[in-house]
């Protein structure tokens, strides 16, 4: 179902999945180019979360998706409060995020996180200036990116969370699992098996929070 959210800069879709009632697990994708080769991922475990009773939200974010603001005038600090209302437009929430996503939800009122290999804001802008387009101002990978953004993300680290990385991964981890990031494959892919092992996971990490 296609519903809205307010947020202080106005108002954005967001798709929601799942029952009416109880938890709701609020998602959000990496920034930029790795947003279209993991959202029919994210859709996918967000729809393995509602055959197991959990409700799912995917907001689209400030500048992100299909908001009409534009991406080149968005800011961190607006991203982060596109999140936290969506989260504000129901009762206990938890945020799921991979990658960079797990820089947007530091403002949100969430009863906690659950993040799937998240990066630093400095690693973020170190990837992106390998993908500025040459003698294009503030170009990266097709998003035209404001400097005031970069700056922000220079700085920015994700919240405390539940932390889950993928085999052979060496950093510090809750839990690794077997998988391929789909964020490095060249077209966007999805993965309905490792969909279901993390919504597993993610349905488990949500009952477990509610007792």
């Amino acid at each position: 179902m296609i519903d809205h959210y307010d947020w202080p800069g106005g108002r954005e879709a967001m798709l929601c999945f799942g029952p009416d009632t109880g938890p709701v697990v609020v998602a959000a994708l990496p920034l930029f180019e790795e947003a279209n080769r993991t959202r029919a991922f994210m859709v996918t475990i967000l729809r393995a979360l509602a055959e197991r009773g959990i409700a799912g939200v995917l907001p689209d974010l400030p500048g992100q998706g299909e908001s009409l603001l534009p991406t080149e005038q968005a800011t961190l600090i607006d991203l982060r409060k596109g999140f936290a209302g969506a989260c504000a437009r129901f009762g206990k929430t938890y945020a799921l995020a991979i990658r960079s996503g797990a820089l947007l939800d530091t403002l949100a009122p969430v009863a906690a996180r659950w993040h799937l290999v998240p990066t630093l804001g400095a690693e973020l802008v170190r990837e992106l200036g390998k993908m500025r387009a040459p003698h294009a101002r503030n170009n990266y990978a097709g998003n035209t990116l404001s400097a005031d953004l970069l700056a922000e993300l220079e700085d920015a680290v994700p919240a405390t969370a539940r932390v889950v990385r993928f085999e052979g991964d060496a950093r510090n981890a809750d839990i690794k699992l077997p998988g391929v990031p789909l964020w490095r494959r060249a077209e966007p892919d999805n993965d309905p098996a490792l969909a279901v092992l993390l919504a597993d996971d993610i349905a488990a990490w949500v009952r477990a929070c509610e007792t």
